[in-house]
């Protein structure tokens, strides 16, 4: 798929970060867009962004959904093809973060977390497949990210949905392959990219005095790891899909991770040990007290 111009793209996490960014960027090279979010302010804030920064004439549509119901995402997939006529491209990029130990993470947190960055991948691959083959000339884009390569302590709920989306569309992509339906697929590996996810992720008190020093601090660290923004994250992941590469990395932390993993597939786990000891809250010296009177 060279061009855009006159396709019909489905973006899922469209009210913030990449989405915003891809349904803006799409929307300029004058493709169709299908926009989701349970956000509904921010949908219409990029709604708004779409109607006065693209000259081109395109159709976009909004709907408040959570990815992690399949029957809405069904519904959804249908609605698009109803209204756009075709569905070419889908985005599934909705996603959300956790920080917890594995003891002490609680079963909500994770089946939320599954719910949304695996579940809703799933959903949406499988909900739009059919109509991605009927339009003759489809693709789908899954995010995952560098954490999907390369697992990292008090994220084990985030980096076991990301490792499962890379597994998921990997496998996908070799079957689309195999039955030459005029469909492809990519999987996204960002890295740190300033978008939302770190405001609404959530980070269980367990965390404190083990790898962080307080959740106020923990994410304004996390922040600042944040080195790509999501206009250039956008760029690349559509490059990627011109190109039908079947693995795109975004940022140069992702680079240098993605091969850390690959010289030292067991050993990073030991580097990665070694930083976090070293980064870690340090334990406060106790303070004795006494009530012996000085002697003379």
């Amino acid at each position: 798929m060279k061009s855009f111009n006159g396709r019909v793209a489905a973006i899922t996490g469209a009210a913030s970060g990449m989405g915003r960014a891809l349904a803006l960027a799409l929307a300029r090279e004058g493709c169709h867009l299908a926009l989701a979010d349970k956000n509904s302010q921010g949908l219409e804030q990029t709604l708004a962004l779409i109607r006065t920064s693209t000259l081109a004439p395109v159709t976009v549509t909004t709907q408040v959904l959570d990815v992690s119901d399949r029957q809405a995402m069904q519904a959804w997939a249908a609605r698009c093809a109803a209204e756009h006529g075709q569905v070419n491209l889908v985005f599934n990029n909705a996603g959300v973060a956790l920080s917890s130990t594995v003891e002490g993470v609680d079963y909500a947190d994770l089946e939320w977390i599954v719910g949304i960055n695996f579940w809703g991948v799933v959903h949406g691959t499988k909900a739009f497949l059919p109509y991605l083959k009927a339009s003759g000339a489809g693709h789908i884009i899954n995010t995952s990210s560098v954490f999907g390569l390369f697992a990292q302590p008090g994220m084990s709920g985030y980096n076991a949905t990301k490792f499962a989306v890379r597994g998921f569309t990997e496998a996908l992509r070799q079957e689309l392959d195999l039955q030459r339906c005029g469909v492809s697929a990519t999987c996204v590996h960002p890295g740190g990219i300033r978008t939302d996810i770190c405001r609404s992720s959530r980070i269980d008190a367990n965390m404190t005095g083990f790898l962080i020093h307080s959740e106020q601090q923990a994410r304004a660290d996390f922040e600042k790891l944040f080195i790509t923004d999501a206009d250039q994250a956008a760029k690349v992941i559509l490059q990627g899909v011109r190109k039908n590469k079947r693995r795109v990395l975004i940022g140069r932390d992702a680079y240098f991770l993605d091969l850390l993993a690959r010289c030292l597939p067991a050993a990073y786990q030991a580097l990665v040990v070694f930083a976090s000891k070293r980064m870690a809250p340090k334990p406060r010296t106790p303070v004795f007290e006494t009530n012996d009177e000085p002697r003379l």
